[in-house]
């Protein structure tokens, strides 16, 4: 058993190591895609004065579905395209490593929305914070970028918490909007176009 449980794991890892092209192609339209869904929610919940708590918990964490969702059409229809299995045994560990983290953060945002409160940062940061080391734990499966792409998250997250005086101002709700467009928005289509960029470089090399 653990003979076939060796060879299984040295198999899951030859072949992660074959798909890093393919994860890497994968990677730049789904970043691009979660990167144009964090900016519209940012400009659409300033524009619309999201300004509660609960509200604003509440704009996000769809916004965030609709990433998620977008996401898994985009690596769904690559898969499809490149003949892949798309719940192959590196997908799963993929799944498995990030769902944690991910799982945390939703948890912590369902009970911040149920306890309400005044104090918007408990939700943003903490959702960050996160998701953070969610990319982080998949990029062990992926392009090292991704391991760096999370520790950024991980070190804006930190920093943004020694201004959190700033939150609690008049227009605080707009600083809020502004650090979560930064993070899930613009921080995505930065890292998107850089690895579409890269990408066609090695293409055309």
């Amino acid at each position: 058993m653990e003979q076939d449980a060796a060879a299984e794991h040295l198999q899951v890892i030859r072949t992660l190591m074959e798909r890093t092209a393919l994860y890497r192609r994968t990677l730049a339209p789904v970043m691009l895609f979660i990167g144009a869904a964090g900016t519209l929610a940012g400009i659409g919940g300033a524009a619309l004065g999201i300004d509660s708590a609960r509200a604003f918990g509440a704009w996000w964490l769809a916004a965030a579905l609709v990433a998620v969702a977008g996401a898994f059409v985009i690596a769904r229809r690559q898969s499809v395209r490149d003949g892949e299995p798309f719940w192959s045994p590196p997908a799963l560990r993929v799944t498995q490593a990030v769902l944690p983290p991910l799982a945390a953060g939703f948890l912590f945002s369902l009970a911040t929305l149920a306890a309400g409160g005044p104090v918007r940062w408990l939700f943003v940061l903490p959702n960050a914070f996160f998701y953070g080391c969610a990319v982080h734990a998949a990029g062990f499966f992926m392009p090292r970028g991704m391991k760096l792409f999370g520790w950024l998250i991980i070190a804006i997250s930190g920093a943004a918490g020694l201004g959190l005086r700033f939150v609690d101002t008049p227009s605080g709700f707009l600083v809020d909007h502004a650090f979560m467009t930064a993070v899930f928005g613009l921080l995505h289509v930065a890292y998107g176009v850089y690895l579409y960029v890269t990408e066609a470089r090695k293409s055309t090399a």
